[in-house]
């Protein structure tokens, strides 16, 4: 059970620094480590501050307090920006505005403080990270005794909003995680992952499913998705005006799809090889007995993608080929700049989770859905903090929110490999430094045009990390990949189907894959709309001919197991 204590953090923070009404007294003092309980801590942790940055950071903060107090004192309410403060609620009445505006001069000069200490980058990162982290937790609006808005609420509502927010927060404790949307509005197989197909095969780490074409005719090359095993399929299958296995189909492919299975004690000791060897290498072999094709176009997304290209490496050391075109959405393959995923990975911390799990065992999805929801706290933690609990709301139908809350475990020894060989070490870019599933792993063997998309605003693959894709992939035809910039992030920059006529994405045509990221984007393109058509096209470049659609799914070999989206799917976490 991993729910936030808003009250626990705030005690811990408190018995360091105080009360924060009382900062400004730190700030009249010398910068020493006597004077400031945050220095104190730093140095408890054996790093320095810069002394003249610190003095001056002391001058900033006394001239900015003073000028906060004297239009208190005046009566003038300050000028709050933050959308965590923007109701009537909080502008309205001048202690609260002042309390916001306190607590944002608070945390403007805590992440001063930190970038004035004298660190090595990557533990500057840990420590940013981590203040971050206190001060989202220690905003008013985290708080009944300083949240107007959940006041105002409590006394129209004569207390029922509290009645409905502990009952809110009893069932989230109860399910393990706070409720990011309406999960009773939602159904995986009802109104979710509802696209027509059939398992046609499953062993127990995936299911494969065979869509159902809806095309008079469709391309003769199939199309293999690969998607995360950290998270389930149906983020590409939601609903069906946002599904773009959907819109896979409805472009004349027949769509096969890998569904992971949610791992549990069996899997336990389920290495990486065996995600290369017995998935996505076992689903190519399938996909080509069924199609009759020995050519299929293969799409990654996120760690899906990095699964698929190690697969197609491994392939190639073995001399086989069986790509006709590969698309990696939002992937690693060179872990140089993992962004801020990169405070949770040292030899530290990667040692200890081997300790735990190299040999056996399973890393819980519920573990993993904390982590990602740390990185965006305000947005996936305190808004729910704030709204189910402290003002008796019930979370809207969300049908992306649903799916992020629907975890899946990792084996242990899999996810041991995968942070150590990527993450830390960054070895699956160097050609033949990993053996995976008995072959020397060379990305640069893989001979398939790539078509690789990143998220602008992605901070779990950051977009210039996946374009350093196109300088490891099919060096000796460079011409033939393509890089598509998308606006948004990980999840809402994929998930932008044609229909909803939204955001944006970028396209530079004649530079794809030379020089840098950043020169690409100079000489990017923004275009209106989805970048989805961009994939079809690139698709249909590569689908071969046009042919009638086989009349049934699998063949005599793999035959129809139960309907798609299957089992595999709905089993929840632990």
């Amino acid at each position: 059970m991993n729910l936030p204590d808003p009250q626990a953090i705030a005690n811990a923070w408190m018995s360091q620094v105080g009360d924060p009404s009382q900062w400004q007294s730190w700030f009249s003092k010398a910068p020493t480590i006597d004077a400031n309980p945050f220095a104190t801590m730093l140095h408890d942790i054996g790093v320095a501050l810069d002394a003249e940055a610190m003095e001056q950071l002391k001058n900033d903060y006394m001239r900015d307090f003073g000028v906060l107090w004297q239009d208190f004192l005046a009566g003038k309410a300050p000028a709050v920006s933050d959308r965590r403060f923007s109701s009537a609620a909080w502008q309205g009445n001048p202690m609260s505005a002042f309390n916001a505006a306190t607590y944002l001069l608070n945390a403007r000069f805590l992440s001063a403080m930190v970038e004035a200490v004298e660190t090595a980058p990557q533990q500057k990162q840990k420590i940013r990270f981590a203040v971050q982290q206190m001060i989202d937790a220690m905003s008013p609006a985290n708080f009944l005794a300083t949240n107007p808005e959940a006041q105002q609420k409590l006394i129209d509502t004569k207390g029922e909003s509290l009645t409905r927010g502990l009952a809110n927060m009893l069932g989230d404790i109860n399910k393990g995680h706070i409720s990011l949307s309406d999960e009773s509005a939602f159904e995986v197989g009802r109104n979710l992952a509802i696209t027509p197909g059939t398992v046609i095969h499953e062993n127990p780490l995936f299911q494969l499913i065979q869509y159902t074409p809806t095309t008079p005719a469709v391309s003769q090359t199939p199309l293999l998705m690969v998607p995360p095993c950290i998270n389930k399929f149906y983020i590409l299958d939601l609903q069906p005006d946002n599904s773009l296995v959907r819109y896979a189909v409805e472009q004349g492919n027949t769509v096969f799809m890998v569904s992971w299975s949610n791992p549990d004690k069996s899997l336990a000791t389920t290495s990486w090889d065996d995600y290369v060897e017995q998935g996505v290498i076992e689903a190519i072999r399938i996909v080509q007995d069924v199609s009759g094709q020995q050519k299929l176009n293969l799409f990654g997304f996120c760690v899906g993608g990095t699964l698929a290209a190690t697969a197609l490496a491994v392939l190639a050391a073995r001399g086989q080929h069986p790509a006709a075109s590969l698309t990696l959405l939002t992937t690693f393959l060179d872990f140089s700049d993992t962004g801020v995923l990169d405070v949770f990975v040292d030899e530290t911390q990667v040692s200890l989770r081997e300790q735990q799990l190299r040999d056996g065992g399973l890393m819980p999805g519920r573990d993993l859905a904390s982590t990602f929801s740390s990185l965006r706290p305000n947005d996936l933690v305190w808004n729910y903090v704030q709204s189910n609990y402290l003002k008796g709301n019930e979370p809207a139908a969300f049908d992306l929110l649903f799916w992020n809350s629907d975890s899946t475990n990792l084996p242990g020894p899999m996810f041991c490999w995968y942070l150590r060989n990527t993450y830390l070490e960054n070895s699956l870019k160097v050609p033949g430094k990993l053996t995976v599933a008995g072959e020397k792993v060379d990305l640069g063997l893989i001979d398939a045009p790539v078509f690789i998309y990143g998220s602008r605003d992605d901070h779990i693959v950051p977009w210039k990390s996946a374009f350093g894709s196109l300088h490891i992939l099919n060096q000796g035809k460079p011409g033939a990949n393509r890089f598509v910039l998308g606006a948004s992030g990980h999840i809402a920059g994929v998930i932008n189907s044609p229909a909803k006529n939204k955001r944006s994405y970028w396209i530079n045509d004649n530079s794809a894959g030379d020089g840098t990221a950043q020169a690409w984007f100079d000489g990017a393109t923004e275009m209106p709309g989805s970048w989805w058509p961009q994939w079809a096209a690139f698709l249909a470049s590569h689908g071969g001919k046009q042919v009638k659609p086989k009349g049934k799914a699998g063949n005599v070999r793999y035959t129809p197991i139960e309907p798609a989206p299957g089992r595999y799917v709905k089993v929840k976490s632990y």
